[in-house]
């Protein structure tokens, strides 16, 4: 078993010296308690509701600072998901997620489907989800708006993730019609579809007149609630098989992926 945390914070707008220390601090707790995958939120440094691209520009970091793999080091052994403000060789801005482990970063997404005015501030990413083999298993990483669109998850599914990491930030919205935010079903959803353990770590506090849906949860590869937080700053805890992500049969002859027919599915690429 794997011991998954998914750490609810509260960003800070504007203080990237806090945001990093304080995150910094959530991971090292966790590692300590015995965390070997720590997900912390989307724009976890920064904070999320920029009034200009000016704004954002000078909470941004390259993808090599130091910074960022000081979050590996407070980690020890575990290994670390952390979304950030990208600021790319190019001069555009992403909306980025990097997994860290002890060797330092190992891999950086950008964001590819932005949501609402993000697409003012960010270019969006062109690039398939990662998929990493690490110390605890193959983690996939993808942010936030991602997650609802299916093709995206599954490409991390046919890629053989064992558990996908998604950094958020929910906008508190109307709930589902049982009382679960939209995003928390369709989390469990995308864990249930693709057999893959799903860690989303939300954030919490006001910003700007935005609040957040505090839905920070754990899913296992049946799609199963495991761990969530709930309001306020804190963590998920949850331990999870994550090799039974590799079987993907529901029955001996029911198979998520071996039973998929792609050649007709040809329409999911057109636009």
């Amino acid at each position: 078993m794997t011991r998954v945390a998914a750490v609810q914070l509260a960003p800070v707008l504007g203080d990237l010296p806090g945001n990093l220390e304080r995150a910094a601090d959530a991971v090292a707790s966790a590692a300590r308690d015995g965390a070997r995958l720590v997900v912390l939120p989307e724009l976890a440094t920064s904070g999320y509701v920029f009034a200009s691209v000016e704004e954002a520009r000078d909470l941004a970091l390259p993808a090599d600072d130091p910074r960022l793999a000081a979050l590996a080091r407070a980690a020890g052994e575990a290994v670390v998901v952390v979304g950030f403000a990208e600021a790319a060789a190019d001069g555009r801005l992403h909306n980025s997620a990097a997994l860290l482990d002890a060797s330092g970063v190992r891999a950086v997404y950008r964001k590819a489907h932005l949501w609402d005015r993000e697409k003012l501030v960010f270019a969006p990413g062109d690039a398939r989800p990662p998929v990493v083999e690490t110390p605890v298993g193959r983690v996939g990483v993808m942010v936030c708006f991602d997650l609802e669109f299916p093709e995206w998850p599954r490409l991390a599914a046919l890629a053989g993730a064992d558990v996908l990491a998604v950094p958020t930030n929910w906008p508190r919205a109307a709930a589902h019609a049982e009382g679960q935010a939209s995003e928390v079903v369709i989390a469990a959803a995308t864990a249930r579809l693709n057999r893959m353990a799903v860690v989303c770590a939300d954030r919490t506090g006001a910003e700007r007149g935005v609040d957040w849906t505090e839905g920070t949860l754990i899913v296992d590869a049946d799609g199963r609630l495991q761990g969530r937080v709930g309001p306020g700053a804190g963590t998920a805890w949850a331990d999870l098989d994550l090799a039974a992500s590799r079987d993907k049969r529901q029955t001996a002859l029911s198979d998520l992926l071996g039973d998929r027919r792609p050649e007709l599915y040809g329409p999911l690429a057109g636009r």
